[in-house]
């Protein structure tokens, strides 16, 4: 039975309790700061806790807190908002006013293989720089990464190694600029290995990247598959709607 206020209109205390917890998690509290407990919260709003308790999971579920057991429910770190331009991690950190970095850094190189090879319209022999790495912003692991260029576009590439971002590295050391990519997005979750390297419970929501680059000559130089955390992430669209749709 839903709770009513005093004027009989139902939900409306639902809908007040929402709005309160939106105040301290946009404004009075930092992220990691503990929200009011299940209890006092029923208290103070006349509602069941069982209605606190799913107020809150739809907050959990749209990244905005998170839960520790026995500790309580906290706020988490606002999520960053990634637009459909392409751009670099690099850029994408530095824009929000976030040092980029990385872990775990490893680079090699390798035969394509059949799947990586179709990526990138090569031979299963020819030869690829794999950069495998996670990506930090202010130091927390965001999303891994792992990327594949054709030696034969790059060559010495793995024996330089990297620090920084690969697109400016093409773009200055092989004269390789990105001028457009085809790209899919899938929800997944982390497995534990996944979910250890970024630092999150096992089993956390992600988003899985897959991105195909090209050059301005429709040259494929890029194949990477990137993998972030759905509790710092969103993809923000902006759609329009075609001249010859008139229908409703």
């Amino acid at each position: 039975m839903a709770e009513t206020a005093g004027n009989g209109r139902t939900g409306t205390k639902g809908a007040q309790l929402r709005s309160y917890l939106l105040g301290l998690i946009e404004g009075e509290l930092k992220p990691h700061e503990k929200l009011p407990t299940e209890r006092d919260l029923a208290e103070t709003f006349g509602v069941t806790r069982l209605t606190v308790r799913r107020a809150l999971d739809q907050l959990g579920y749209e990244g905005r807190v998170y839960r520790t057991q026995g500790a309580g429910t906290f706020v988490s770190e606002p999520r960053i908002a990634k637009s459909v331009e392409l751009t670099s991690f690099t850029q994408d950190m530095r824009a929000r006013g976030l040092v980029p970095g990385s872990l775990d850094t490893m680079v090699e190189e390798i035969p394509a293989g059949a799947e990586i090879g179709a990526r990138l319209a090569l031979s299963p022999r020819d030869l690829v720089a794999h950069i495998s790495r996670v990506r930090t912003a202010d130091g927390e692991p965001m999303c891994i990464e792992n990327t594949y260029v054709p030696a034969k576009l790059a060559p010495g590439l793995a024996a330089r190694g990297i620090t920084g971002s690969l697109y400016q590295m093409l773009t200055e050391t092989y004269h390789l600029k990105i001028e457009k990519a085809e790209q899919s997005i899938h929800a997944t979750v982390l497995d534990p290995p996944l979910a250890k390297l970024l630092g999150v419970p096992e089993f956390s929501p992600a988003f899985k990247v897959l991105r195909v680059a090209y050059d301005a000559k429709n040259q494929r130089i890029e194949y990477a598959e990137s993998v972030y955390r759905a509790d710092r992430y969103s993809y923000d669209f902006v759609i329009f709607r075609t001249s010859r749709d008139n229908t409703n």
